[in-house]
């Protein structure tokens, strides 16, 4: 059976599963219409499998931003595969770069793509990221998201520095329904963290989300004030926080990487939230940022509404990239 055929019995399994599915397939529109389309195209043209197939499908692949690496991983796996099977023709070699690319994402993966909530006790999420990549609105998704799940959910508005972040916080506090712990502009965000982690302790609260400033102008500032939050809240509460996650804005491709090299220099990044991954054509950056950086893809953005916000699933997101072509070959 194809990877196409097993991807669509799994996710028609339960209605939940098919709408999560198709959050995914909606959400990667513009990076299929632009690689799979293109894809499709490549396959109509040759119908052997040769070298000159090989080269033109690397350009794509790098056009939709996977990545150098990545993507000689994946043609030296796609050569062996094709020469393994005695490919002759173009025939079911979609099926093939879906299942190699799989297998690449998870090739080695020890970390889990599941939030580290803890049992029992609070647990402390640390969100840092660059201003503008939609680190607030993702903050606030997730909120709902745990909130959704039954946890109680707080707020820290460590973002003491730009201007507007602290009422941008606050109104999704407000739009949630949680409680935002927040000082004036300009204040220690150290001093927001400690203020933040006794109260939510005090309350017996699950989950504290805290905002950081994002600043990179200055990357020995950045890792200074994270160390300081990073002890403030460790004394608090020990073995937190138990995330680090960062935000990157997946239409800037490229550039995410170079923003996660340096938060992951500056702070122990446990996980990536990949924002407007909708609004980009080089969606292959989830493949990039996962083999380059070793930090799994935990959250991605795939739309506007409050539950676009969905755990990253490796399967569904190649479902996503080739929903066209396992509709064509069930035709």
């Amino acid at each position: 059976m194809s990877f196409f055929k097993k991807m669509k019995e799994k996710f028609t399994i339960t209605s939940e599963s098919v709408s999560v599915t198709e959050k995914f397939k909606d959400g990667l529109a513009k990076t299929r219409n632009q690689f799979t389309s293109k894809v499709n195209d490549l396959v109509a043209k040759y119908r052997t499998v040769d070298e000159d197939f090989f080269e033109e499908l690397e350009d794509l692949l790098l056009q939709a931003d996977v990545g150098v690496e990545t993507v000689m991983e994946l043609m030296d796996a796609l050569r062996f595969e094709v020469q393994r099977k005695n490919m002759k023709d173009t025939a079911g070699i979609q099926s093939v770069i879906s299942e190699k690319l799989v297998e690449i994402y998870e090739a080695g993966e020890e970390e889990s793509n599941e939030l580290l909530i803890q049992e029992n006790g609070l647990t402390v999420i640390l969100f840092v990221g660059v201003n503008g990549v939609g680190k607030t609105t993702t903050i606030g998704k997730l909120s709902h998201r745990l909130k959704q799940q039954g946890k109680t959910v707080m707020l820290a508005a460590g973002d003491t520095f730009r201007a507007g972040a602290i009422e941008q916080l606050q109104v999704w506090g407000d739009r949630v329904g949680v409680e935002v712990i927040k000082q004036s502009e300009g204040s220690d965000p150290a001093a927001v963290m400690y203020d933040a982690v006794r109260s939510a302790k005090s309350r017996g609260v699950d989950v504290l989300i805290c905002d950081t400033a994002g600043r990179l102008q200055n990357k020995v500032n950045l890792m200074n004030e994270l160390q300081k939050i990073h002890r403030v809240i460790e004394r608090e509460v020990p073995g937190a926080p138990h995330e680090v996650l960062l935000a990157l804005d997946a239409t800037t491709g490229q550039n995410a990487l170079v923003q996660a090299k340096a938060f992951k220099e500056a702070t122990d990044v446990t996980g990536i939230v990949l924002t407007k991954l909708d609004g980009t054509a080089k969606g292959g950056i989830v493949l990039a940022i996962r083999n380059k950086l070793h930090i799994p893809v935990k959250f991605v953005g795939l739309g506007e509404k409050m539950d676009d916000l969905q755990p990253f699933d490796t399967e569904k997101y190649v479902y996503g990239l080739f929903a066209d072509g396992i509709e064509q070959e069930e035709n």
